[in-house]
């Protein structure tokens, strides 16, 4: 077989692989197969320039920069839907198209209005040629480059269909995945994103495609457009979609009449919980084309389809009080408490008001009848106020000018929606969030210390912070509630324990902002000690990678505090480990001196953990991520295909864990 028919054969072949994964959830390979398949080809596209394809496989890492979006103008505009909220108002438009088209029989295509962000992706000669936002549906934004590293986005169709047409679905962001990229946020004291819809919206605005290509980004699509299509009803333009490699979800459902619509609706009432992604009601169209052409447009919607949405689970009650919390880093949050009321299966009697520009916008009162429902279906949140009932005698809310812990005065930064509290020492919910934060699984891990008890142990005046857990006897928390003698030993005992824990954990045990697991084991590696990290500029921080101005200023403010020095210094004397235990990387050998390895997949012979474990004792290093500092990426079973992607363009070798070993035995 020669090259050019190998390189084709790969990537027909990966392409229909990335197409079981990706869109129809089979994968019928492994993904450390797959990955092989791919470094495979990413080698003959290295050696065989010749034969560059824009539909490779290997494209869809990222990288583009794009500084200012283009704006392009739709050939096709994008209209709004009009929205229906009850089952009368389905009933009204069906009467409507009556009207126009005459004595026909009507189909309708039922599918789910996705939420997130509307695109048009236009396809020439089978192949993605531009991906364009909505906008104001006349012209949008040029995002294709973002787009294309979608990979349930097919760059090259799966069969041959007219020579142009455009392809219109939601770019979403699954609920799985927001979730994990919130909790990244909160471990390294970020906000977290406010809604899946939104965060998907924004991704497409990235200025940088390889960290669009790192957010699980999905695309489900629900329409093709151009013309003279050979299309005579939408549904069979949906199977087409499935048929040409795209992402078409199999709820959709073709109604023979209203009331099969009615029962469309009601099932997905009630399961749409169970859906991965968001969705807020059912798109209702004409099923046949020509009576689409022939119903026309309104000047904002087609009136051939109509989006029915569900009704949000909503309840009224009334807002007592607005009290406020201090978070660990400061941050004030103000809470509503209302009169208890039954909402989605529980009883609600708190939601959250965000901030002082929330409170603003709703205009809210308190004694105001509100407004609940379940934002995101999980967290209560009040949407509006019912002025009707509003007293006469009524007072705008005056937000908070202090702490209502400390009483210290709040500050509120420029670009940022929260207050803080500064006082950092002094106030008891940073002092025992912090503490909570330290003893934490992922940073001390001390055993038989939890959240409940730092607070007792804070209330009892036995700690003011985490160097005090470490000056703790046995008899200082026995008189503790609910804490018997061998409760108070295993406390002890645990807190003891913790100063075996490395210093990589110890650094993001201090809490300090934005610095989260992955960084503090960076900055541990590449300072070694505490001492180093204190004594860091600002520009030697950037300097170390992956580590933005941010976080690096967050550092020096850190270090900047009297207090925290003096905390450290205490920490020492304990015995708390603050530097890397060199003695470790003598226990075999230096043969892996200087080398920096990225360690992704499951191992047969080794434990994640025990792999890097034995990087590091042999005196080579373990970065996080894939960068032009890697030397070496030892792949198991199951690697991303996106990591394999960015070590063959960086052309970094990739090793199993046997070629690993044959590393160390030279």
């Amino acid at each position: 077989m020669d090259v050019l028919t190998k390189i084709k054969s790969l990537r027909e072949e990966l392409s229909q692989h990335n197409y079981n994964y990706y869109v129809l959830d089979n994968p019928t390979i492994s993904d450390f197969e797959f990955d092989q398949k791919l470094k495979e080809l990413q080698d003959l596209e290295t050696k065989h320039p010749e034969y560059f394809d824009e539909t490779s496989p290997t494209q869809r890492v990222g990288g583009a920069i794009t500084k200012n979006f283009e704006t392009i103008q739709h050939e096709f505009r994008m209209y709004s839907l009009d929205n229906s909220y009850s089952k009368e108002d389905l009933l009204d438009w069906e009467k409507r198209c009556q009207k126009i088209l005459g004595d026909v029989q009507l189909e309708f295509t039922c599918e789910l209005k996705y939420d997130g962000a509307s695109i048009s992706i236009l396809y020439e000669n089978g192949k993605l040629k531009r991906a364009v936002t909505r906008g104001d549906g006349f012209q949008g934004d040029d995002v294709t480059n973002n787009i294309k590293t979608i990979k349930s986005v097919p760059i090259k169709l799966k069969s041959d269909f007219v020579d142009k047409f455009e392809i219109r679905g939601e770019i979403i962001l699954p609920l799985a995945g927001f979730e994990k990229m919130n909790q990244e946020l909160i471990e390294i004291g970020e906000t977290p994103y406010a809604n899946p819809r939104n965060t998907a919206s924004g991704s497409l605005k990235l200025q940088d495609s390889s960290l669009v290509a790192k957010r699980p980004l999905d695309c489900l699509l629900y329409s093709i457009v151009g013309n003279n299509l050979p299309l005579e009803t939408q549904y069979e333009g949906l199977e087409k979609a499935r048929e040409l490699g795209f992402k078409v979800p199999q709820e959709s459902k073709l109604a023979k009449s209203i009331d099969e619509v009615f029962d469309f609706i009601n099932y997905w009432d009630i399961h749409r919980h169970d859906l991965p992604y968001e969705t807020d009601g059912v798109v209702v169209k004409v099923n046949q084309i020509q009576y689409q052409e022939e119903l026309g447009y309104t000047a904002k919607a087609p009136r051939w389809a109509i989006a029915y949405k569900f009704k949000a689970e909503q309840a009224t009650t009334v807002l007592d009080s607005i009290t406020y919390q201090v978070g660990r880093t400061g941050a004030i949050t103000p809470v509503a408490n209302l009169q208890p009321v039954q909402l989605a299966g529980t009883v609600v009697k708190r939601a959250s008001l965000h901030n002082a520009d929330q409170i603003a916008k709703l205009d809210i009162r308190v004694n105001d009848t509100v407004f609940v429902e379940k934002g995101g279906e999980i967290i209560p949140k009040i949407v509006g106020v019912d002025k009707t009932q509003r007293s006469s005698n009524s007072e705008p809310v005056q937000y908070i000018t202090h702490c209502p812990e400390c009483n210290t005065e709040l500050i509120r930064n420029e670009g940022e929606a929260q207050h803080y509290c500064p006082n950092f020492y002094g106030c008891p919910p940073q002092i025992i969030g912090r503490v909570q934060h330290y003893i934490s699984r992922k940073a001390m891990d001390i055993d038989g210390l939890g959240g409940e008890t730092v607070a007792l142990l804070y209330n009892a005046d036995l700690i003011q912070n985490y160097a005090d857990l470490y000056e703790l006897k046995k008899e200082d928390v026995i008189p503790l509630e609910r804490m018997a003698e061998k409760s108070a030993e295993n406390l002890v005992n645990g807190i003891e324990k913790s100063k075996e824990i490395p210093f990589e954990r110890v650094l993001y045990a201090l809490g300090i902002r934005y610095v989260g697991e992955t960084v503090a084991k960076k900055l541990a590696k590449h300072y070694k000690s505490i001492d180093a990290i204190a004594n860091a500029s600002l520009l030697d921080l950037i300097l170390v990678d992956e580590i933005g101005e941010k976080i690096a200023q967050s550092v020096v403010q850190f270090f900047e505090n009297q207090e925290n020095i003096t905390i450290i210094e205490r920490l020492k004397t304990h015995g708390v480990q603050f530097e890397i235990d060199e003695s470790t990387n003598s226990n075999l050998s230096s043969k892996l001196e200087g080398k920096v390895f990225v360690v992704s997949g499951v191992f047969e012979t080794y434990s994640r953990d025990d792999l890097k474990k034995a990087i590091e004792v042999n005196g080579g290093k373990v970065g996080s991520s894939i960068s032009s500092k890697t030397n070496y990426v030892v792949a198991g079973a199951n690697m991303g295909p996106a990591k394999l992607e960015k070590a063959t363009k960086l052309e970094i070798p990739v090793i199993s864990e046997f070629e690993f070993n044959e590393l160390l035995n030279g």
